[in-house]
């Protein structure tokens, strides 16, 4: 059995494959049932106990709406969501995909592993061995202790860059003043009687929301945007209920299949201005766990149809919508977005708009497409001229600032992991690295 020497023990091989994924959320599942469905033998690392990342720890209920066509994996899990019984879209919100932390869980585990993958949970890459510009094996803290895990190719879908910055990726963060997005700690009530609290928005000329019928409903306030909830809001800080940093944003979606239910895209964390400070991360956690209190006590007392409601859980991840990107051998920047760019080496298709929570300026909506509209992701953006064996996916592919905001919904890193995996699976065969490889037609969005 292989052994490595790392920070004076001798570690043990945890085994061989030709595909290892660091990070098993939206993109790195979707990745890893692509790459097990076309043959290579697979490996999910995940440090938590569930699939899905974001998605499912950090609340990150639904798959905003897309108009392109979407490949293979989209479809399978829509279809396996829609097999357990959860109402997945609305007649108003048609192309918004829906689910529960659990089911999104529950459907890319078992796709998964009927693709023939593997699964190290409870597991954090601490380091990789690095030699002649390819990752050899990553250095795994586990239950058990330390192992080696080695592999021919090596997939970063950590989130936060991770795997590519222990191997000497370079990598920018934030906007030109070294800001990120703001993150948020998401939260769900139940309890709610959620016709109350529509009817009560509805009766205050309060149209943010299209679901005025139906099963879902969706509301939101952002303070000095001139949303109605607003002065409402206010009667909450000057009862001394509410702070003025908890009207940075509030927003709230029903949950498929869990009547008087709604799951919270809030509190933000404008304080919270560098993702990538681990202290900072704690310190804004901590705040975010008394902004939630608060903000379950004003809807209680102030919000009709909360009368009876109550919390049902926090989130057990932030929600980070921006942290680091990796410098690969092309950056899609703003003028690809605007220009609807197209590549030779394009992998997925792209039509979310610049939709940045800024730490500085609040949110900023940017150039939205018209239905039909879109813009390419080549393969360059998810590898560099630094390690020969090593593709980044998720979040942290090479853009700017900007277009991050764009690239980061889960409709297009599913599309994007889809494409990554069988990118995978045709290089092996062709014995070439991943970052001398040059996607074929058949990687290409039909």
């Amino acid at each position: 059995m292989q052994t490595y020497n790392y920070a004076g023990r001798e570690v043990s091989s945890y085994g061989r494959y030709d595909t290892v994924i660091v990070g098993g959320g939206t993109a790195g599942s979707s990745a890893g049932i692509s790459c097990a469905r076309g043959g290579n033998s697979t490996l999910i690392i995940e440090k938590g106990l569930y699939l899905g990342g974001a998605a499912v720890g950090a609340l990150v209920t639904p798959m905003m709406e897309s108009f392109v066509p979407h490949d293979e994996n989209f479809h399978l899990i829509e279809k396996r969501l829609i097999s357990y019984g959860v109402p997945t879209r609305s007649k108003q919100m048609s192309e918004y995909v829906w689910s529960t932390p659990e089911s999104k869980s529950r459907a890319l585990e078992e796709l998964y592993l009927e693709s023939g993958g593997e699964i190290l949970y409870d597991a954090t890459v601490v380091d990789c061995i690095v030699d002649r510009n390819r990752i050899i094996a990553v250095i795994v803290l586990t239950s058990g202790g330390f192992v080696a895990v080695e592999a021919e190719q090596f997939v970063d879908a950590s989130g936060d860059a991770w795997l590519s910055r222990l191997s000497g990726v370079p990598v920018d963060h934030g906007d030109d003043q070294g800001n990120d997005q703001m993150s948020s700690l998401r939260f769900e009530m139940g309890g709610i009687d959620v016709e109350k609290y529509r009817d009560y928005c509805l009766s205050i000329d309060d149209h943010f929301s299209p679901l005025v019928e139906g099963p879902f409903w969706e509301s939101a306030m952002v303070a000095g945007k001139s949303f109605k909830l607003e002065s409402l809001f206010r009667k909450g800080v000057e009862d001394g209920v509410l702070k003025e940093r908890d009207l940075v944003y509030y927003q709230c979606f029903s949950i498929p299949g869990q009547p008087g239910c709604m799951s919270f895209n809030c509190p933000h964390l404008a304080e919270l201005k560098d993702n990538t400070d681990p202290k900072m991360r704690s310190v804004e956690v901590t705040e975010a766990h008394r902004m939630i209190d608060r903000l379950v006590r004003f809807l209680k007392r102030y919000m009709p149809g909360f009368e009876d409601s109550y919390l049902i859980r926090s989130a057990s991840a932030l929600g980070v919508r921006e942290s680091y990107r990796i410098k690969g051998k092309y950056t899609l920047t703003e003028n690809d977005y605007i220009g609807r760019a197209r590549f030779d080496d394009a992998v997925a298709r792209a039509d979310w708009y610049i939709d940045v929570h800024s730490a500085t300026d609040g949110l900023v909506h940017m150039d939205k497409f018209n239905k039909g509209e879109y813009y390419e992701i080549p393969y360059r953006c998810l590898v560099n001229d630094y390690v020969l064996n090593l593709m980044t996916i998720g979040r942290c592919i090479s853009t700017t600032f900007l277009v991050q905001a764009s690239i980061r919904i889960q409709p297009t890193l599913i599309d994007l992991g889809d494409a990554a995996g069988r990118a995978c699976v045709v290089a092996l065969e062709e014995k070439v690295d991943l970052a001398d490889y040059r996607p074929s037609k058949k990687l290409q969005v039909d």
